[in-house]
C-alpha cells in the first residue's frame, strides 16, 4: 500500500469537512489570545499595583514551556534570566527572584513542581494556569501573582504573561490585539475557503507532497517556530521532517541526491522523498542570520534543493512568531488532507 498526493482535495468542500475540526481550531487562534487577554486583565491590573518597585535578581520562567519565554525575554530582559524546564528550581533561587511559569495544560506535574518549591522558598511568583488546575492548587503562597487563563492555548498563556512582564520593565512590548491580529491574517490568508492559488498554506503543502522538509529560522524566536513547525509536518505525514541550526542542516541537504531529468521516474527509487528546505524569515537581518541563510540556499541550490520561503507580515517580534508558526500549522494541515493511501 502506498501514499500519494491528490491536490484537488485542498479545494474540495466534502474533503475540507473532514478536517474541519482542526481548521476551525486554527482559525480561532486569534480569538483566544484575545480572551486570555480579557479574563487575565484584572488580575495584570492587581499585580501590577501591587508590584516591588525594585527590579528582581533574577527571572527564572520555570516548567516544560519555559522555552518559549527565553526566546522572547533573553536579549532584552534587564537582570539575569534563567530557562529552567525540568521539576525544581535552581539550586540558588531564594526570596529575590522572580519565578514565572506557563501551564496551559490542566494536569502538569513538572510546573505544579516548580511551583511547589518556589512558594516553599519565598520566591516571588507569577503563573498563568487555569483556574482549578493542579498548578493553580500549587501556586498558593504570600508572594504568588496567578493570571487566570481559561484555555489550553501555549500562545495564548505566552502572550498574557508577556504583556505582563513587560509592563514590569523586564521584556519587549507583546500586546495580544497585535498577536491576535497577525493570527487573524493568517485565517484569512490560509482560509480553506481560499483557492490553492492565492492561498500560501495550501501552496506549501502541495511543496512538501513527496517531500522530507528541513526547516530553518534565523533568529531565536524563528528557530523556535521552526521546531515546531517541523513538529506538526512529522505528526501529518508520518515523514521524516527536521529542525536545527544551520550547521546541523548543511549536511543534510548537501547529501540530497541532484535531481536529473532524464532520471525513470518508474526505477525503484524514484519514489524516496526528496528534501526540501523551508525557510522561516521573521525579519531579523543580522550579519550572522544572513551568512547562514546564505550558506543554506547556496548548498540548496548546488545540490537542486527546493527552497520555500515564509516570511512573516507582523509589527512585533511575537507577532512574527505567531504568524509563522500559525501558517505552518495550516500548511501540515493541508498536507495530512492531501495525502491518501491507496
Amino acid at each position: 500500500m502506498g501514499t500519494w498526493f491528490d491536490e484537488s482535495r485542498l479545494d474540495d468542500e466534502a474533503a475540507l469537512a473532514s478536517v474541519d475540526g482542526l481548521l476551525r481550531e486554527l482559525a480561532g487562534s486569534g480569538a483566544r489570545v484575545r480572551k486570555a487577554s480579557s479574563d487575565a486583565a484584572e488580575a495584570v491590573g492587581a499585580a501590577l499595583a501591587s508590584a516591588q518597585e525594585s527590579r528582581p535578581r533574577a527571572v527564572i520562567a520555570a516548567g516544560p514551556d519555559s522555552r518559549l519565554l527565553r526566546a522572547v525575554l533573553e536579549p532584552w530582559c534587564p537582570v539575569p534570566f534563567v530557562a529552567w524546564p525540568g521539576a525544581g528550581l535552581p539550586g540558588w533561587a531564594g526570596s529575590m527572584d522572580l519565578v514565572v511559569v506557563l501551564a496551559p495544560e490542566r494536569s502538569d506535574p513538572a510546573a505544579a513542581s516548580a511551583l511547589a518549591e518556589a512558594v516553599r522558598r519565598g520566591c516571588q511568583v507569577v503563573v498563568a494556569c487555569q483556574p482549578g488546575s493542579m498548578v493553580a492548587e500549587h501556586a498558593g503562597g504570600r508572594w504568588t501573582t496567578l493570571l487566570p487563563i481559561d484555555s489550553g492555548d501555549q500562545l495564548a498563556n505566552a502572550v498574557v504573561m508577556l504583556d505582563f512582564l513587560h509592563r514590569l520593565g523586564l521584556g519587549p512590548a507583546s500586546e495580544a490585539d497585535e498577536v491576535a491580529g497577525a493570527l487573524d491574517a493568517v485565517a484569512v490568508a490560509c482560509s480553506p475557503h481560499r483557492d490553492l492559488a492565492v492561498n500560501p498554506a495550501k501552496m506549501l503543502a502541495i511543496a512538501l507532497a513527496d517531500a522530507n522538509p528541513v526547516v530553518w529560522g534565523g533568529s531565536v524566536l524563528a528557530a523556535r517556530a521552526a521546531r515546531r513547525v517541523a513538529e506538526s509536518f512529522r505528526r501529518a505525514s508520518g515523514r521524516g521532517a527536521l529542525a536545527g541550526d544551520a550547521e546541523h542542516l548543511l549536511p543534510v541537504i548537501e547529501a540530497a541526491r541532484p535531481r536529473n531529468v532524464f532520471d525513470d521516474p518508474f526505477a525503484d527509487d524514484a519514489g524516496e522523498p526528496r528534501t526540501v528546505l523551508v525557510v522561516l524569515d521573521d525579519g531579523a537581518d543580522d550579519a550572522l542570520v544572513r551568512e547562514q541563510r546564505g550558506r543554506l540556499v547556496a548548498a540548496a541550490e548546488r545540490r537542486g534543493v527546493r527552497v520555500e520561503s515564509l516570511v512573516a507580515e507582523a509589527a512585533s517580534e511575537v507577532g512574527r512568531y505567531a504568524w509563522l508558526l500559525a501558517t505552518g500549522r495550516y500548511a501540515a494541515a493541508y498536507l495530512q488532507l492531501g495525502l491518501v493511501e491507496e
